[in-house]
């Protein structure tokens, strides 16, 4: 079985760039990183513009365009809020457009940025909508090694939560992480063997690992507080929560597919 290697380079601490920009408002890439953005509508993390200046892709589902152009100038709060706004601009807009305002449109559309209109189709989320965009846009996805992080995924109503769940299994060989300020949420599949790799200066508290869909008849991790050793789990029996990352690298191996979850430790 193949083994599947997992970092979170993105959560490393370092000196976010300042909003100002040159005159024609474009944003100077910070590094190579291999990641695409997408903004749903709920808080954004503090880690978002980090996020920005490293994403090949930008894209915010519906609503979430209202959380980039209400909440992005929040977190400089120093810099001049027009100057914030132009600079970051998404590549796309796709959604259901039943929750972002028209102002939000406008602005954006007159930058440049693309308007995907998918009210057709209510047989998917908005952040299925948006991977499949991404997917559109970048060749050989499953290939590329990209990851997609999906930034306001987590809080507010427990359904769309679900629904953000359930497109990790949709997408399932697809790497995508869900995140917010507390925590992140992967898909760990059952195809490959899975080397976690963490830092301790983002490493958080807890962590934990769930069978969500079908149970797992044999788990086996490394790297925990309470390992697990060819351990079944399943919703109604037992689940790995409130388990405590021990070493640098955890390793999983399961006959199910798991999420991987883990706190984000606050700065």
């Amino acid at each position: 079985m193949d083994l599947m290697t997992h970092s979170f380079d993105f959560l490393l601490p370092t000196t976010l760039p300042t909003a100002a920009v040159e005159s024609n408002g474009a944003a100077t890439p910070a590094g190579s990183s291999n990641y695409a953005l997408v903004i749903l509508n709920q808080s954004l993390p503090r880690v978002t513009p980090l996020i920005w200046e490293h994403a090949r892709i930008r894209v915010c589902a519906d609503g979430g365009a209202n959380r980039l152009y209400d909440d992005m100038p929040q977190l400089f709060p120093n810099d001049d809020l027009h100057a914030v706004r132009r600079k970051y601009k998404p590549d796309a807009i796709k959604g259901d457009m039943d929750s972002v305002r028209d102002d939000v449109v406008h602005f954006y559309k007159d930058l440049g940025t693309t308007i995907v209109d998918a009210s057709h189709d209510q047989d998917t989320t908005d952040l299925h909508k948006c991977v499949l965009y991404i997917h559109n846009n970048i060749p050989d996805l499953q290939n590329s090694n990209l990851c997609i992080l999906v930034v306001g995924a987590l809080g507010g109503r427990f359904d769309h939560e679900l629904g953000n769940i359930n497109v990790l299994y949709n997408f399932s060989t697809v790497r995508l992480i869900l995140l917010n300020d507390d925590c992140l949420i992967q898909l760990l599949p059952c195809t490959h063997r899975h080397e976690i790799h963490i830092d301790s200066h983002f490493k958080g508290q807890h962590c934990g690992l769930a069978p969500v869909g079908m149970p797992s008849r044999n788990t086996t991790t490394t790297g925990l507080q309470w390992n697990l050793s060819n351990t079944e789990m399943k919703f109604g029996g037992l689940v790995s929560t409130s388990n405590i990352v021990r070493e640098n690298v955890v390793t999983v191996h399961s006959d199910a597919d798991l999420i991987w979850t883990m706190a984000i430790k606050k700065k």
